[in-house]
């Protein structure tokens, strides 16, 4: 990811999005009593992977917007409201595609953990990653 951005800062927010999938993905074992055995592992490896996706297309849609001249501050809201139906859209077809293993019990582990940790995790990163890249790059509330 560090070479993708030839940077440091932006896969810094990039990752810090990871841990935000461990919430949901408690919660949804919690919820199914389902234990975290090994599939849940791999699922929690795709979702980590689905995650920082996501949040590679947030990060990006706002560098671009400030290359084309926008303020940094409405770069990033905007680049938030212009990509929440997208990644909405893919975790919702995700969580839909994965819902029928839960039927099955070997791979039950994995559907809970990468249902729930997408649930949380994409409505979490619509409003940490801005928050993050104001934060990282020092981006002042602009009046206009």
């Amino acid at each position: 990811v560090i070479f993708m951005f030839n940077a440091v800062r932006q896969p810094l927010v990039i990752w810090l999005t990871a841990p935000l999938a461990v919430i949901g993905v408690t919660v949804g074992l919690i919820v199914f009593q389902t234990p975290f055995e090994f599939m849940a592992i791999l699922g929690f490896l795709s979702l980590i992977g689905m995650m920082v996706k996501n949040a590679i297309v947030l990060v990006d849609q706002a560098d671009v917007e400030i290359a084309q001249g926008k303020l940094p501050y409405f770069a990033i809201i905007d680049a938030a409201t212009s990509r929440a139906r997208p990644v909405l859209l893919g975790a919702l077809t995700t969580i839909l595609g994965v819902a029928p293993l839960l039927i099955d019990p070997f791979f039950k582990s994995m559907a809970v953990t990468i249902m729930f940790g997408l649930l949380f995790a994409t409505i979490l990163t619509l409003v940490v990653i801005p928050l993050f890249y104001a934060l990282f790059f020092r981006v002042k509330v602009e009046n206009q």
